[in-house]
């Protein structure tokens, strides 16, 4: 049961970020181009299509995923200092 939860809210938030993805695209308020690829990447958890057409833009644009994969570890890094920051100050 909880599996399927989670399974309907990767879906959920994921079609919800490719919804906001294609109004960004029109509106030029919203990047449309990055929810879409959000919504993509949280899809391709549970979408074998999904998973294909990031694979798909990986290997089309390699230099491209190199450097989301360098943007990825950035962030990755500066989170989990700020979450072990934030553990030091509770203690």
């Amino acid at each position: 049961m909880e599996r399927q939860i989670k399974r309907i809210a990767v879906l959920v938030i994921g079609w919800l970020l490719i919804g906001l993805g294609v109004v960004g695209l029109f509106l030029p308020i919203l990047q449309g181009v990055l929810f879409i690829l959000l919504g993509l990447l949280v899809l391709s958890r549970e979408s074998e299509t999904a998973h294909r057409w990031l694979q798909r833009g990986r290997q089309r644009y390699p230099h491209l995923d190199s450097k989301l994969k360098e943007w990825g570890e950035r962030w990755r890094q500066r989170f989990s200092r700020q979450s072990s920051n934030d553990t030091q100050k509770d203690d």
